[in-house]
């Protein structure tokens, strides 16, 4: 399995319709009102070769839209709640002349802890975005056989022909980040690609026990904390 983190920019801010309020409060506890979010969309990733001469299938785009309905929306891939900005409601997959591009509808709530980062949305200072996301496979364009098990290699070209790698069969989606530099050509919130991490299944278990492993030395060390909290009281 291959974990890509893909980019792209271009936001485009939308008035907010009843159809988008029922797919947004598919996501609440308590239903909102136009005036309660501000949506926008951004064009995600595309079928076109990237700076790191990798490109998404349109199949892969078709799976990707239906992953990253209800993920969230957070800066620089930083993992953290505190990072979240805003949840991803709706999704499509566009056809601009020969390129297709998978578009997702943001939303976010309003109020005072928004107001920067609406204003720079709608300013474009904040324009980048990043999707992070797991492909099963990538395949040499120049021969269709898995990419790293033949002799091409991307960005060289092979009779006219230039190598890349196509990610195909989307597994998983995690999230989608603001981000500083787009790495598509094309990106501008509707598209930017970064680094992309080649992982096996077993290394992605390994990295998953590991993380089991400290989250139970945390808990185990918080109740030794609390033990020695009530002794000391005694």
């Amino acid at each position: 399995m291959t974990e890509v983190k893909k980019s792209g920019a271009s936001q485009t801010v939308k008035p907010v319709t009843e159809d988008d309020l029922a797919k947004i409060n598919r996501f609440t506890l308590a239903a909102l009102t136009a005036e309660d979010v501000f949506t926008f969309d951004v064009n995600a990733c595309d079928t076109q070769a990237d700076r790191d001469y990798e490109q998404f299938s349109k199949a892969a785009l078709d799976k990707l839209a239906e992953l990253f309905i209800g993920k969230t929306v957070i800066f620089d891939h930083t993992w953290s709640a505190g990072r979240q900005t805003a949840r991803i409601y709706d999704s499509q997959v566009i056809q601009d002349g020969e390129v297709h591009r998978l578009r997702l509808s943001i939303y976010m709530l309003t109020g005072e802890d928004t107001q920067a980062v609406r204003s720079a949305i709608c300013g474009g200072i904040l324009r980048e975005v990043s999707v992070g996301c797991a492909v099963r496979r990538a395949v040499c364009s120049v021969c269709g056989k898995e990419y790293g098990e033949c002799g091409h290699r991307k960005g060289e070209r092979y009779g006219g022909t230039l190598c890349t790698a196509i990610l195909e069969d989307p597994v998983d989606a995690y999230e989608l980040s603001f981000v500083a530099v787009p790495a598509q050509r094309d990106a501008a919130v509707t598209k930017m690609a970064g680094v992309v991490l080649h992982k096996t299944d077993k290394e992605l278990e390994q990295e998953a026990e590991a993380t089991e492993t400290r989250k139970r030395q945390i808990a185990q060390a918080m109740a030794r904390v609390d033990l020695y909290e009530k002794m000391t009281k005694i």
